[in-house]
């Protein structure tokens, strides 16, 4: 039994077992960054398994495995290939993550690249119950995540993942790898929590201020920013408002945040 790709779920299938085994180690103990050690013996949540490739080597690691897979066809060559793995037929982006595991677990995927940037807007809503997250999708988009200020792919999402998240590019996959081929490159990334528990300032405002920023982010800050600024007060003289967005780091958007808050 084999799995037809389906382009309206983004379905672009591994077949490069090699890369599927270096994808599964990202999250194994010996390759996490020290601090994160730990976290290298917490239960696995796999999306969007497809036909199992990268699945069968999670299930290598010992550790309890639960797969979310909305593709109908690749639920049941799941359960026939992989009879005692748990699989879940559900949208992962529609999903109440706190039934999975009682305590934290561990996100991987070869995602789908039509959704990837919202599966990341879903990992911070659950930054307290996913402290490693790793896997594969678009080149173009795992770089701007793991992307530092000052570059021209710095946006949204790298500003609100590296507030919570040690974010690190890993290795780059060729589009020969897959069936059926994509027509862009693949990009293999891990998060893992840092050491942050508080913003110091409101995190809707923050992400207010982000997503504000970044809608016109050719603008300085002083233009972008004009819905949210009070008519008179010291925020008016920050010389952050001259900068554009992609020139503030973390930090400095806590800091407006904060004096807008």
């Amino acid at each position: 039994m084999n799995v037809k790709p389906k382009k309206a779920l983004g379905q672009h299938f591994l077949n490069d077992l090699g890369i599927a085994k270096r994808i599964a180690d990202t999250i194994s103990e010996s390759e996490l960054p020290e601090q994160a050690r730990s976290w290298g013996s917490l239960p696995i949540v796999e999306v969007g398994p497809g036909m199992g490739v990268l699945t069968q080597y999670l299930m290598q690691t010992g550790r309890e495995v639960k797969a979310i897979e909305l593709d109908s066809e690749s639920v049941e060559y799941l359960h026939k290939v992989y009879p005692s793995l748990e699989v879940e037929e559900a949208d992962f982006l529609k999903l109440d993550l706190d039934t999975l595991f009682p305590g934290e677990f561990a996100l991987i995927g070869n995602y789908p690249y039509n959704i990837s940037s919202q599966i990341f807007f879903k990992l911070l809503d659950y930054k307290e119950k996913i402290p490693v997250c790793a896997g594969m999708l678009q080149r173009e988009v795992a770089q701007r995540l793991c992307s530092p200020p000052g570059s021209k792919v710095y946006g949204i999402l790298s500003v609100l993942l590296q507030a919570w998240y040690d974010c690190e590019y890993l290795f780059t996959v060729d589009e020969g790898v897959f069936t059926p081929p994509p027509k862009v490159k693949s990009g293999v990334i891990r998060l893992t929590r840092n050491s942050r528990v508080s913003l110091g300032c409101d995190e809707k405002k923050f992400k207010t201020v982000v997503k504000t920023a970044f809608g016109q982010r050719r603008k300085t800050l002083r233009n972008s920013l004009a819905s949210l600024l009070p008519a008179e007060g010291e925020i008016l003289t920050s010389p952050l408002l001259k900068e554009r967005p992609e020139r503030l780091s973390v930090e400095q958007f806590i800091e407006l945040a904060k004096a807008l808050g």
